[in-house]
């Protein structure tokens, strides 16, 4: 039997407004709310909301023969529960199916699980708290950001109790191998890895609405068919795609919603198919082997690396800087200031300096706010470095406080020192000398006691030998 596990991802950043240098030190408001409140709504009437509706009358009618899973950042739960409690609301109706799997993610989204561990730990513990009180799961699978994998971070998820991971099935780590198995990770055999067939998710995710594609119009029957035509012992088609797929990237006028609706049905129909969850699919599969990834592989352009992230030197700088706050980061207790560093870290920030996908003047991969990624590049530094500042002054740096205290401790020294001198003149004893003296003193007229004691035992001893 094949095993078809739907998964879908919601993220969007919290915008930065256009923060200029003379802003520093002045401004400490960095976000666009009416750019954030916008695109969420569009979203949420475009995408969030229809296509909920339609997941929801198939899971009320497949009875447990349809599920999906979703992993929402904590950054996208804020705006949503800001700007569009309703989708939350569609969110929970789903829930209550039990047919539907929340996995775990990143809080912020964020680059931390290939920069910082602590804070990578952090964040998932911090989104797997956000999952449980907004929905009433506790995540046992997790999902990094932008499907971020490598047999390290894999080890660091596995010792954080976690069951399984999703990543990508990039050919430079499956080589010959297909993506349609379960598959462990090299180092924590336990855990179990759910690898995507990228070819089938992105066409449905990339080029359903393309007209110039040899296969389209892409129809619910012809997918099936390219599933039928995988061997029967491979037993798991993962299909992991952004949920934005459905009303936003492709239109809803496209058909896309109506393929949506289609699709359990052509599955549901044949025995040879069962839809499932990652949990339960690691729970049920076995692992065929180790799927062995020493450098980190994501689900973004061809080259399925890190490059879109930190493949120049503005977006090394950055995130380079961002993290280096860390261990202020770690004895702050400002909410406003933890709030903005979760909001900081998204991965797009530093996504839109990316040079590589920018022809032209524009980005012919991603919708960037801005109009070249130098210009993102001083946008974000510019309201890092007030962060920074606010952060300095909120949680004095560890080496000064030391620095300072050692500095107080010789003062005092110097000022102690300088009262005994004063005291000495003045013909009266320090207090800690004249008990010294009394000490020594007393410690003298036991000595002579116990010599006395002892010479006087001796003679006697020597009287009763005489007699």
């Amino acid at each position: 039997m094949k095993n078809i596990c739907l998964f879908f991802e919601l993220h969007q950043p919290v915008r930065l407004r256009r923060y200029r240098f003379f802003d520093i030190g002045n401004d400490h408001y960095y976000y666009d709310d009416y750019a954030n409140e916008s695109n969420i709504n569009k979203l949420a009437h475009t995408c969030y909301l229809p296509a909920n509706k339609v997941l929801l009358e198939l899971l009320k009618k497949y009875k447990g023969k349809f599920s999906v899973a979703f992993s929402i950042s904590g950054t996208m739960i804020d705006q949503l529960k800001i700007y569009a409690p309703e989708v939350i609301e569609s969110f929970k109706a789903l829930a209550q199916t039990k047919c539907v799997e929340f996995v775990a993610e990143t809080s912020a989204h964020s680059l931390a699980s290939v920069r910082n561990a602590d804070e990578f730990k952090r964040q998932v513990a911090q989104q797997v708290k956000t999952i449980e009180d907004t929905f009433g799961q506790v995540p046992v699978v997790f999902r990094n950001t932008e499907l971020i994998y490598s047999d390290g971070i894999g080890e660091i998820v596995a010792q954080m109790g976690f069951k399984a991971m999703l990543s990508e099935g990039a050919k430079q780590t499956l080589g010959w191998k297909s993506a349609n198995y379960m598959y462990c990770n090299s180092i924590e055999p336990k855990m179990k890895v759910l690898v995507r067939n990228y070819h089938m998710s992105d066409d449905i995710a990339l080029r359903f609405s393309n007209q110039s594609w040899s296969e389209w119009p892409l129809t619910a029957q012809k997918f099936k068919s390219w599933a039928d035509g995988i061997d029967g012992n491979e037993e798991l088609i993962n299909l992991f795609m952004n949920y934005e797929t459905f009303g936003a990237n492709h239109s809803i006028e496209s058909g896309i919603l109506e393929f949506l609706k289609a699709l359990p049905e052509v599955f549901v129909q044949d025995s040879n198919y069962a839809f499932t969850t990652p949990s339960k699919a690691a729970q049920k599969l076995q692992s065929v082997s180790a799927v062995h990834v020493p450098s980190a592989t994501s689900w973004v352009d061809e080259e399925r690396d890190l490059t879109a992230w930190l493949g120049n030197e503005m977006q090394n700088e950055a995130v380079d800087k961002l993290y280096a706050l860390t261990p202020l980061m770690e004895r702050c207790k400002d909410e406003q200031l933890i709030k903005d560093w979760q909001y900081l870290q998204s991965s797009d920030h530093f996504y839109y300096m990316g040079t590589k996908f920018f022809a032209n003047g524009s980005n012919r991969a991603y919708t960037s706010p801005y109009q070249t990624p130098y210009e993102a590049f001083i946008n974000y530094m510019n309201v890092l470095s007030d962060f920074a500042e606010r952060l300095k002054k909120a949680v004095p740096d560890v080496d000064s406080e030391i620095a300072s205290l050692k500095e107080q401790n010789a003062q005092l020294q110097s000022e102690v020192s300088s009262l005994e001198k004063q005291l000495v003149k003045a013909g009266v004893e320090p207090e800690k000398k004249a008990t010294a003296k009394k000490t020594t003193a007393k410690k003298t007229a036991e000595k002579k006691a116990t010599t006395t004691k002892a010479s006087a035992s001796t003679t006697s001893r020597t009287r009763k030998k005489k007699e």
